[in-house]
């Protein structure tokens, strides 16, 4: 596919008009629109800053920022402008048709990505329900436009039909996809309700897009996840077993980054994808402490958390690139901060020593008071699924019994009951 050549508009308002009541400094606002549009394979040729108070109904910008936007976009060659802010319908139209090039706003490029990205059946599904359910709204300007075919009696009502049947094309595509995406959703909670019948703890890793979550589930379970220095990396959820040192099992799922401002309508759009970290036992957040604002990362991440009503689950935080790190002061001020935590770098390997004892103590927890079983030699199977899913403490090979210490989830303590010792 070709790399389309792209000028990117960022717009600081003022805070009572910003997205969740919260701006950020219009640089750093405009650095990650870059790297937002560079991951959608887009060919950056030119930028434009304002600032606003308010924005204005219809445009967005004023009269005099449009040109000059115009301008940018006419000795660029640019064939589209991406800005960081949402675009009403009507003020997409009207900059469209200002600026003869298309027009898409942040929740648009992020969807682009995503799409570039879903490689499983329900992730495409998703993405392509998000983009129906944005598109949509916005096919009233399309009917406009072919309502003046002619402008006159008897070349109004063509528009109207053909925009009236891609709306009922849309809304027929959204229902399949609905259904779809129920039937794939019965299937993934079979595989969570087989998961949670044996037992197995789930850590599931959060954080910010391009924190190093991938890399981090490569290092932990032996993975070979494609990972790499770009936003949104990974959609799909992938779930690989890692064995603590104690001998627990852990089944560690990496999922979709997040952003600051994701729009909330996004969120919901991917609950298929979040329900992995809603039904984990134990979150990991990791996050880039070497970003220069990774503080605001931390608290976007938190933000999302909250809309998922996910701040109760135990965490552990993964401070991840301390290689990176060159004042030692600023992450023993997130060690503090964001206890416990443990310093890492998922690519070198340093701190994970700290991070996997960490995981083992929060795994540990979940299990009861250590019991004392004495199992038939011949029954290898309650053997082998108590080092699976508990913790051994001892173990005595006696003759006629093997006898163990170990602590277990309450599930399986309550089955293997007939062979406590007491």
């Amino acid at each position: 596919m070709p790399t389309e050549r792209a000028v990117v508009v960022c717009v600081e308002l003022d805070r009572r008009y910003a997205p969740g009541g919260a701006i950020w400094p219009l640089a750093d606002e405009a650095q990650e629109l870059h790297e937002l549009a560079r991951s959608s394979g887009c060919q950056i040729v030119g930028e434009l800053t304002a600032r606003r108070h308010r924005p204005i109904a219809g445009t967005l910008l004023g009269a005099g920022k449009l040109d000059e936007l115009a301008s940018v976009v006419a000795q660029a060659q640019a064939q589209v402008a991406v800005f960081n802010c949402e675009l009403s319908p009507a003020q997409q139209r009207n900059i469209e048709e200002l600026l003869r090039v298309k027009t898409i706003d942040r929740t648009q490029l992020i969807l682009d990505i995503f799409a570039q990205r879903a490689n499983s059946q329900e992730g495409k599904v998703q993405v392509e329900l998000a983009q129906l359910r944005y598109l949509l709204p916005r096919l009233v300007g399309k009917g406009v436009l072919l309502s003046r075919l002619g402008g006159g009696i008897g070349t109004r009502g063509p528009g109207e039909q053909q925009l009236e049947v891609d709306r009922r094309r849309i809304r027929m595509r959204i229902s399949r996809l609905d259904r779809e995406l129920e039937q794939l959703g019965r299937r993934r909670e079979a595989t969570r309700r087989r998961r949670k019948e044996t037992e197995v703890p789930v850590a599931a890793l959060v954080g910010y897009t391009n924190a190093g979550k991938t890399t981090l589930l490569n290092r932990l379970t032996g993975a070979a996840a494609r990972a790499s220095n770009q936003l949104f990396t990974t959609l799909d959820p992938l779930a690989r077993r890692m064995r603590l040192p104690s001998g627990e099992t852990v089944v560690v799922t990496d999922t979709v980054g997040f952003l600051h401002h994701l729009p909330h309508h996004l969120i919901e759009a991917f609950q298929a994808t979040l329900e992995e970290t809603r039904d984990a036992d134990l979150l990991v957040h990791v996050l880039d402490v070497s970003h220069p604002r990774a503080w605001e990362h931390a608290e976007a991440v938190e933000e999302v958390l909250a809309q998922l009503r996910l701040r109760d689950k135990p965490m552990v935080t993964a401070l991840n690139k301390r290689d990176l790190v060159k004042e030692p002061q600023g992450l023993a001020a997130f060690e503090h901060s964001y206890a416990p935590a443990a310093a890492i770098s998922a690519v070198t390997g340093e701190g994970m020593d700290r991070l996997v004892a960490l995981l083992a103590e929060q795994v540990s927890a979940r299990m009861d008071t250590p019991i004392r079983l004495r199992l038939p030699p011949e029954r290898s199977d309650l053997v082998a699924e108590v080092y699976r899913s508990g913790q051994v403490l001892k173990r005595q090979d006696l003759e006629g019994a093997v006898e163990l210490v170990a602590r277990l989830p309450a599930r399986l303590a309550a089955a293997l009951a007939a062979y406590v010792q007491h």
